[in-house]
C-alpha cells in the first residue's frame, strides 16, 4: 500500500494538544488510517474463537492477543511494518520530544481482542523493556471494529495518579472504528477498561497496539512488568492482590497471567 495514514494528519500540529492532555500526555486522532487501509485491517482480524490467539483469562485481564508476525495477513503485516519504519517513528518522536526507536518484536503489542465480558483492569504499563533495556514512552492504539457502539463499554479510561494508585477518572475515550490514541506511558499513566464489555456476541473490541522506546532517562521507573490495580471489591480479595503482586514481577508474571479459557 502506498499510503497508510489519512494524508492531512500533521504531527507537528498535534504536539500542543498532546502535551496538554489530561491526566497525562495524550492525543486522539479520528480516521487515522485511510479508509482503504482501515477496512482491510478490519477484514483481516481473525475469528475470536480461532486457534491463533494467546489467551488471558483471569480476574484482572480477560482478552486475547497475538504478536507473531508470521500469522499476520498481508495488509496487517504491511501496516505494522510501516508503524515500525523510520518515517513513522520520526513522526512519533515529535510527540515524545526525544529520539525514539521501535520495538520490532511487538512486545506487549500486536492484535488485541476483547469479546463480551472482556476487560483490562486499570494499570501502569511496564517501564523498561525486559529484552531491549530501553524505556517504553509512547503507546499507539488503533481501534479496528466497524460499527462499535459506545453503550457496549470498551472505552479507554485515563486515571489521575493518587500516591501510586489510580485516583480520579479524568478522561474516557470511546473505541470508535479507526480512532487512534497515542499516550505517554511514563507519567504514572493509569489506563484500562476495568468494566466488562457488554457487546453482542458477534461484535469484538479489536485493536492494534504498538509501543515506542527511548534511552532510559534518569527519572525512569525500573518497572519491568505492568502494575495492575484492583477494581471495585477486588481490593478486599487476597487472591486478586496476590495475583497482582505476581503479575508485576518479571520472574513470576508468566506463571499467572496467560491461561486457558474456562471450560464451558
Amino acid at each position: 500500500m502506498s499510503s497508510f495514514l489519512r494524508p492531512d494528519i500533521d504531527f507537528d500540529s498535534l504536539v500542543p494538544a498532546f502535551n496538554e492532555g489530561q491526566p497525562f500526555r495524550h492525543v486522539v486522532i479520528d480516521n487515522f488510517f485511510t479508509d482503504e487501509v482501515a477496512n482491510k485491517l478490519a477484514e483481516e482480524f481473525p475469528a475470536f474463537d480461532g486457534p491463533a490467539w494467546s489467551v488471558y483469562h483471569n480476574p484482572i485481564e480477560i482478552k486475547k492477543a497475538l504478536n507473531h508476525w508470521d500469522r499476520f495477513p498481508k495488509a496487517t503485516y504491511e501496516t505494522f511494518a510501516y508503524l515500525n519504519s523510520d518515517e513513522f517513528v520520526g513522526k512519533m518522536a515529535k510527540l515524545a520530544g526525544v529520539p525514539l526507536s521501535p520495538d520490532p518484536g511487538l512486545h506487549g503489542g500486536g492484535w488485541h481482542a476483547h469479546a463480551q465480558g472482556g476487560k483490562l483492569n486499570t494499570h501502569l504499563d511496564y517501564s523498561i523493556h525486559p529484552k531491549l533495556g530501553k524505556e517504553r514512552i509512547l503507546n499507539l492504539i488503533v481501534y479496528i471494529t466497524p460499527g462499535w457502539q459506545e453503550e457496549w463499554n470498551g472505552a479507554l479510561g485515563l486515571w489521575k495518579d493518587d500516591n501510586g494508585a489510580p485516583g480520579e477518572l479524568v478522561t474516557r475515550i470511546p473505541n470508535f472504528f479507526n480512532r487512534a490514541v497515542i499516550f505517554d506511558t511514563s507519567q504514572n499513566s493509569w489506563h484500562g477498561l476495568p468494566d466488562p464489555v457488554i457487546s453482542p456476541t458477534e461484535k469484538v473490541r479489536n485493536s492494534m497496539a504498538i509501543y515506542y522506546l527511548c534511552e532510559p532517562r534518569k527519572a525512569a521507573s525500573e518497572r519491568g512488568r505492568a502494575l495492575f490495580a484492583p477494581h471495585g471489591d477486588q481490593k478486599n480479595d487476597p487472591a486478586v492482590l496476590e495475583l497482582i503482586q505476581k503479575r508485576s514481577q518479571v520472574t513470576t508474571s508468566g506463571s499467572v497471567y496467560r491461561t486457558d479459557e474456562p471450560k464451558k
